[in-house]
């Protein structure tokens, strides 16, 4: 597998492409903003992008993905309870002081357990709401990886109080989704440093039983 992980943007969203290097079909998740540097990683690999895979409709995560999808033709998937959050760029752009991207449309609506598929390389979509009533991850058995999004952080989980958001439902999702998946699985959150399941699940205060 083919993992570059950088952050773009104003608030610094990771932006994962991932390829298979036998088909050299790729998977772009969180185009949030630069998008020539995103272009620039898919033509070092000689990748062709299939599908553009969003965690959530915050404007960090989607911004530049109609840009993308203009230049490549890929497909952008989005699970549909976010769709409100999508409409709301505007807003959202004025709340950190950036341009508003314009409307991003979605082409398929991602539900939980959906497959999504870039050569060889499998993910499983993980419905896990609380960051927003849409959040998703998407995780590779295969690989033992799992893009979070903002449900989970390196010693810390998503804010909740963003429209969508609830505190309850996202302590749920990582209950019951996120922490049942193996301690090895490596964590690529939506900011900041990569981690594991089994190191959240013993030092993460959301997540230590008491």
């Amino acid at each position: 597998m083919i993992h570059e992980i950088f952050p773009v943007g104003l608030l610094g969203c990771n932006c994962s492409v991932i390829g298979d290097e036998n088909t050299r079909e790729a998977l772009v998740i969180d185009p949030g903003d630069e998008i020539d540097r995103i272009l620039v990683v898919l033509a070092k690999h000689q990748l062709t992008l299939k599908q553009i895979f969003i965690t959530h409709a915050h404007i960090d995560h989607v911004g530049g993905a109609m840009k993308l999808k203009a230049a490549t033709g890929a497909p952008i998937l989005l699970n549909k309870n976010d769709y409100a959050l999508l409409k709301m760029l505007d807003v959202q752009a004025a709340w950190i002081g950036a341009p508003s991207p314009g409307a991003v449309e979605i082409d398929q609506s991602l539900d939980d357990q959906d497959k999504v598929q870039c050569g060889a390389i499998h993910g499983v979509a993980m419905h896990t709401p609380g960051h927003t009533e849409g959040s998703m991850c998407l995780y590779f058995p295969l690989e033992k990886k799992l893009v979070a999004g903002d449900t989970l952080f390196a010693g810390s989980i998503g804010r909740t109080d963003l429209p969508g958001g609830s505190f309850n439902k996202i302590v749920t999702s990582l209950h019951d989704r996120v922490l049942a998946l193996p301690d090895e699985t490596i964590v690529i959150p939506g900011h900041g440093e990569l981690t594991t399941i089994g190191e959240e699940r013993q030092s993460n205060p959301f997540l230590v039983k008491r």
